[in-house]
């Protein structure tokens, strides 16, 4: 099946063993299986050519665990790797060694870890970090050493490595707290650098970590006094001195610090993170605090079913507690219908919860529409949250029983017969005043085919026999007739009405009873022979039964209290928020319960120690460096930071034009870090996110790199045109110009990326400068993280993602601050939707040759005296399109090659000079890409 694969690999030219592992590696990414090339595939892991290396590394970390001899017989090919010089290389090497799961190698895999974990790249450190985790797995016994190396990259100050090293605390010893004590601080203020997973896996650690650490801010007399400031006259008061022996409540100032660093991951676009966020206010903050993540999990049932469902099961659990929190946004849970079933039921229960006396009509409006619903499920469970209405709230249980009665006329039998059970429990409340609803029900019987309906009416007849003295036996006549074709639910309560009656109008009902008990004595069911024996013995007087029946009134009719109609997420508080044993009701394993608040809160100096600035890894304005280069970069930012004066790399690119009173308020702010409120700098936008180690995702980061090379190469020289966003006078003060830095854009491979810079140009600070609302709402942007504060005169530069799908249509959205909004908009040329793609003159012609007829737009055009040249043209169609140059062997030929960033459909660009004119020929799946793109080139080319 693969023989040609196997070939290329055996061959001896790399760039045929390079493309079969592109197409293997393709093959796994699609779920295909593609073991039976390891023997072919491990021969290559010591090749020379970085690229291709790369891929094999892939390759077997996908399959070692399952070929291990084979991998073990390459071990000493991996452990050379690990002193690679490049930082890739090494760290790929960990992550197979870490894959081969075979006990003899554990020695070998926990120096590598050792070594690793002190590597200069954080990349490497990370992967060491994961590395943690495979080796416990295999030989819990190495627990003691494991531990020495989290706790030495605890200290590590790069944001990357944190989310990792602290899953691995989670996995390895999650008990150790006294691990995080000295990290503590470090870690919520690198919080909001680190990518959205290790967010994450932090956040509920320290959910964790601060309910052993601090006192409740729960208490019903507490006063947040958080400057701890004695009022001035309370030496002199003796009315204050009764109120002085209960000290008010003082939030320890790192319980704060942990509230104040989470809030603005409310609003990160991955969903996860902002679970997290909002589960660790509702179980760390205090109560008046906690609304604060309303409108962001709000926001979230906009986003994917899978995620609707998580979420309103958090709300559900939310709103018994504490209804005010969602009751302003109670539109937001409306039913729709092309909601399914288990979302619709779902904010049913979020509605009924927060019913009361001011909201209870609306929302039984919206009921009312629900019940007609053509899906029966939801239908039943309308008309039970309607019995739970009425239950609770006692203005509107005539009213609700009233409804319900009129639904007992509706054509469908499940409604009828939820409806039935629903007023049998309400009427339980207060049987007395509804004997006619009783006589109402009695009527409808024969109508009525639902099994569970029937006992129900049934059961009410038995209940109530005393207050409808003339049907009760009426009914009991006909079910003696019917007896043997009901169901068994049924047959019992046949056989409790008769011995009710018997008790109650033994003159009527004798005959029909002995009958019924007859029938029941031979019934197939064993419950219900054994039933009519029982009963038989209980109320018809015999030797054989004794005294037993002068209890039979007693026992048969019994005042019964009313059942409660409670929510199913009443109890499911118990459980942390966001967990996989909420959303299941039930302890999974490897949950960790949350422990209660202790009493009197530990000692708070165990966490004193120096609040360092994060490393900054991996800017967006510097090119990819591979091996030393790389590391000696980092170690050098590493120095930087942790030096008092010293600012990040990062920090010192992005912020060249900020002003100097706000470098100065920068410094004063490192000088007290605990004060720290308002980042002023955006310096952290433009970060890299850590390489994934899904095998799409390093496949995706070789071409990547393969790319950025590429776009250097292919790009300089050409100008970058800024466009005005907002101008100053529109923004109040703010002005916005943006241009396309043609990067691959960092958040989402099918994003485009846009730098916008943003400046203060009126006399005062402005706050909060955010993306607002988009235009469509179905807009995917990556939004920038919120400036907190922009100076007078401050420039800042920040990173956005847009998938603008292939089309030139505009982006609309709001560009926002604390006071005002702004709407702009920004549109892209055709030429910007491309990334570049490598590709020799062969693959050129043969991927061209695939792209013909229909997918084939060309024009002849004249070219400009001054554009004839091969650098010329090369220029101009560069300036147009980001596109590579395809080398060619004719000088009359030149060809470009790239690909559209949403979809990655191939975009070949060719261009044949004949004396003054030119064949411009585009070969491209997307025709309205084409006819854009031969238009622009056409201006450029023909213009002097």
């Amino acid at each position: 099946m693969n023989e040609d694969l196997k070939e290329m690999l055996e061959s001896n030219k790399e760039s045929l063993k390079l493309e079969a592992m592109k197409r293997i590696v393709g093959l796994i990414a699609k779920g295909k299986n593609a073991s039976e090339l390891f023997p072919a595939v491990v021969k290559n892991v010591a090749s020379k050519n970085i690229e291709l290396k790369k891929l094999v590394y892939v390759y077997l970390v996908r399959y070692a665990e399952e070929q291990q001899d084979l991998a073990l017989l390459s071990i000493s090919t991996f452990q050379r790797a690990l002193k690679d010089p490049n930082q890739f290389i090494r760290a790929s090497a960990l992550r197979v060694l870490s894959s081969i799961r075979v006990p003899i190698i554990v020695p070998i895999m926990m120096l590598a870890i050792k070594e690793a974990a002190a590597d200069l790249s954080p990349y490497v450190r990370k992967t060491a970090a994961h590395a943690i985790q495979k080796l416990f797995s295999l030989d819990p016994d190495q627990k003691e050493q494991l531990i020495e190396v989290i706790e030495k990259l605890l200290k590590d100050k790069s944001t990357l490595v944190a989310g990792s090293v602290v899953m691995a605390f989670e996995e390895v010893c999650p008990d150790r707290i006294d691990l995080i004590h000295k990290n503590y601080r470090k870690l919520c203020n690198l919080l909001v650098d680190v990518e959205e997973w290790g967010q994450v896996v932090i956040i509920s650690m320290l959910t964790r970590y601060a309910r052993t650490q601090f006192i409740s801010p729960w208490q019903e007399d507490a006063m947040f006094d958080e400057n701890n400031e004695k009022a001035f006259y309370d030496s002199d008061s003796e009315e204050k001195q009764g109120h002085m022996e209960s000290k008010p409540y003082i939030m320890d100032p790192d319980h704060r610090l942990l509230l104040r660093n989470t809030k603005p991951l409310l609003q990160s676009r991955n969903t996860a993170v902002v679970m997290s966020v909002a589960q660790l206010y509702w179980h760390l903050a205090p109560k008046h605090e906690v609304s604060i993540v309303t409108k962001s999990l709000v926001r979230l049932l906009r986003s994917h079913r899978e995620v609707q469902y998580v979420v309103l099961q958090n709300i559900a659990t939310m709103s018994i507690q504490r209804k005010g929190m969602f009751e302003p946004f109670m539109k937001s849970f409306y039913v729709r219908s092309t909601d399914a079933t288990h979302i619709k039921t779902l904010k049913l229960e979020i509605l009924t919860n927060l019913a009361n006396e001011a909201n209870i009509s609306t929302i039984l409006r919206e009921f009312q529409t629900y019940v007609k619903s053509q899906d029966k499920a939801f239908a039943a469970a309308t008309i039970q949250a309607i019995g739970r209405c009425a239950t609770n709230i006692s203005e509107v249980t005539d009213t609700c029983l009233n409804g319900l009665v009129l639904l007992l006329s509706n054509r469908d039998e499940t409604v009828v017969a939820e409806s039935v059970v629903v007023i049998k429990k309400l009427l339980q409340t207060q049987p007395s005043e509804h004997s006619e609803i009783i006589k109402h029900m009695a009527k409808i019987f024969d109508n009525i085919t639902v099994a569970m309906a029937r006992a129900s009416i049934l059961w009410l007849m038995g209940e109530y026999c005393e207050r409808v003295p003339k049907i009760a036996p009426d009914v009991l006549r006909k079910m003696a007739k019917t007896f043997t074709a009901e169901e068994d639910i049924v047959k019992l309560q046949i056989v409790n009405l008769a011995a009710k009656l018997y008790l109650t109008n033994s003159k009527q009902t004798k005959l029909l009873t002995q009958y019924i008990l007859n029938l029941g004595k031979y019934d197939q069911n064993y419950d219900i022979r054994d039933r009519t024996r029982f009963i038989r013995q209980l109320i018809v007087p015999s030797e054989k039964s004794g005294s037993l029946n002068k209890y039979a009134r007693r026992i048969l009719l019994a005042s019964k209290p009313a059942p409660v109609l409670e929510s199913a997420f009443k109890d499911r508080d118990r459980y942390q928020l966001g967990t996989l044993s909420h959303s299941l009701n039930t302890k999974v394993g490897g949950y960790q319960e949350l422990s209660d608040w202790p009493v009197v809160a530990p000692d708070p100096c165990v966490r004193n120690v120096e609040v360092v600035e994060p490393v900054r890894t991996l800017s967006s304005s510097h090119t990819f460096k591979s091996g030393s280069e790389s590391e000696e970069e980092s170690s050098e930012e590493s120095e930087k930071t942790s030096s008092d004066s010293g600012k990040s790399s990062s920090e010192s690119e992005e912020s060249s034009s900020e002003s100097e009173s706000e470098q100065k308020k920068k410094k004063k702010t490192k000088k007290a870090p605990q004060k720290k409120n308002k980042p002023t700098v955006a310096d952290r936008y433009s970060e890299i996110p850590p390489v994934c180690q899904t095998l799409k995702a390093s496949f995706f980061f070789s071409e990547y790199l393969l790319s950025r090379c590429h776009l250097f190469l292919s790009f300089s020289g050409c100008p970058l045109f800024f466009v005005c966003l907002l101008h100053h006078m529109t923004g109040k003060g703010l002005s916005a110009k943006y241009h396309f830095p043609r990067q691959p854009c960092l958040y989402q491979p099918s994003m485009v990326a846009v730098q916008v810079t943003l400046t203060n140009s009126s006399d005062h600070s402005l706050e909060e400068i955010h993306i607002g609302g988009r235009n469509p709402a179905s807009l995917n942007i990556h939004c920038f993280n919120t400036i907190e504060l922009l100076e007078p005169e401050a420039s800042v530069t920040v990173s956005m993602g847009i998938d603008f799908s292939d089309s030139t249509q505009a982006a609309n959205f709001q560009l926002c601050t604390k006071e005002d909004q702004f709407n702009v908009s920004i549109q892209p040329a055709v030429g910007e939707l491309l990334m570049p793609s490598t590709m020799t003159e062969p693959d050129f012609c043969k991927e061209q040759s695939k792209l013909l007829g229909m997918n084939e737009t060309s024009a002849t055009i004249t070219m400009a005296t001054a554009n004839t040249s091969s650098q010329t043209i090369r220029k101009q169609v560069l300036s147009v399109a980001n596109v590579g140059v395809v080398s060619s062997s004719q000088n009359d030929f030149h060809r470009f090659a790239g690909r559209t960033v949403s979809s990655g459909a191939l975009v070949l660009v060719s261009l044949e000079l004949k004396d003054s004119t030119a064949l411009l020929t585009i070969n491209t799946e997307k025709s309205v890409v084409a006819s854009m793109l031969l238009r622009d080139l056409k201006q450029a080319l023909t213009q002097a």
